[in-house]
């Protein structure tokens, strides 16, 4: 395996809640928080979606339901996809399915619609630096992986197949699905498949707890 599926595999690896709490489930909490935050100002940008909230935008179409409830719906579902891989929920895991979705409802309940390209612009581009950081920050808490996350990474697992290729493949199914429904593709889709993989690379050796600091 490639010496990055390496690192983030490493950093997807659990140690128990008990472990430093003080320090690491206020990183958990806040890198879930802004996650959210990040898929709002990339809905808000309507310049293409990451393929995930494609599908969660195309599902929110046919079920009137608010984006924020489908996206914890999802991770619900996904989460029933674990069983069969033998994957291990944790804290993080639970966490991520509430907490992402309340934030990206309260921040598109906050957040304007801007009808010039050039706010826009700069939602996307914020939207998906901040995704990236926001990835790094719960993922490096190392309290359990995000139903989606778990799932590409219980694939490698289960088949000794890279993370590149099997997340490559989940997230093209995904964005099919998704298109299919009404999600919206475009130009914030293409930019956030090349952009999100380094910039979640590059800060995550910033911010995932080692051990170095005493358990509180």
């Amino acid at each position: 395996m490639a010496t990055k599926d390496g690192h983030m595999l490493a950093a997807l690896t659990q140690v128990p809640v008990r472990v430093s709490p003080l320090r690491r489930l206020p990183q958990l909490l806040a890198g879930l928080w802004l996650y959210g935050a990040s898929m709002a100002l990339q809905i808000r940008a309507a310049l293409g979606l990451d393929p995930w909230d494609v599908l969660h935008e195309g599902l929110t179409r046919i079920t009137g339901l608010s984006f924020g409830t489908v996206t914890a719906a999802v991770g619900l579902l996904v989460l029933l996809c674990w069983i069969p891989l033998g994957q291990r929920p944790g804290v993080g895991t639970v966490a991520n399915v509430v907490v992402i979705g309340v934030a990206v409802d309260v921040t598109l309940a906050l957040l304007p619609s801007p009808a010039d390209l050039l706010p826009r612009a700069l939602f996307l581009t914020a939207g998906i630096v901040l995704n990236g950081l926001a990835a790094a920050v719960y993922i490096g808490a190392r309290l359990g992986p995000g139903p989606r996350d778990g799932l590409t990474t219980g694939f490698c697992a289960r088949t000794g197949t890279s993370l590149r290729l099997v997340r490559t493949v989940v997230e093209l199914a995904v964005l099919l699905a998704g298109w299919s429904l009404g999600g919206t593709i475009g130009v914030g889709t293409v930019l956030y498949a090349v952009a999100i993989g380094p910039l979640t690379q590059a800060f995550l050796p910033l911010v995932t707890w080692t051990g170095s600091r005493p358990a509180s």
